[in-house]
């Protein structure tokens, strides 16, 4: 029993695109990862199911069920008040005029070892602020030791 917590955990932040991503290609996180992310992680991706019914890519019922399997998947959610600070900081450093980006980035600088996303576009916005793992990196144990 010793020896299973004595394992180290490996954490990523993900983001909204990406919980979607996990949940629609079924992919199955590895034991020895931790999903962490903002609190509003969950309410983001609902956003983007309720976006993809509008533009008719998703039928209600699919984005409802996505929603259901999303709620599942276990993510350590933070908003507290140093990552809110962390997150204000790296906006202002960035000329950022929202904190949502930044909030991620805060988190895994402060609680994570990368932050993987399936966004091209905030994977190189990430790129030069923190550590940015592919989205395969959640599947597979460590190679590290």
């Amino acid at each position: 029993m010793c020896e299973a917590y004595s394992r180290e955990v490996t954490r990523y932040v993900i983001d909204a695109p990406t919980l979607l991503h996990l949940v629609d290609a079924a992919v199955s996180v590895h034991a020895s990862h931790q999903l962490v992310a903002p609190s509003s992680v969950r309410s983001e991706a609902l956003a983007l199911l309720l976006r993809d019914v509008a533009a008719g890519r998703r039928s209600e019922a699919e984005a409802l069920a996505c929603h259901e399997s999303m709620t599942g998947v276990r993510i350590r959610l933070l908003g507290d008040r140093v990552s809110r600070r962390t997150a204000w900081r790296i906006a202002r450093e960035q000329q950022w005029d929202d904190l949502r980006d930044a909030e991620h980035l805060a988190i895994t600088r402060l609680q994570a070892d990368a932050f993987v996303t399936v966004d091209p576009a905030m994977a190189a916005r990430a790129a030069h602020l923190v550590d940015v793992a592919p989205v395969e990196a959640l599947s597979v144990a460590d190679q590290g030791g």
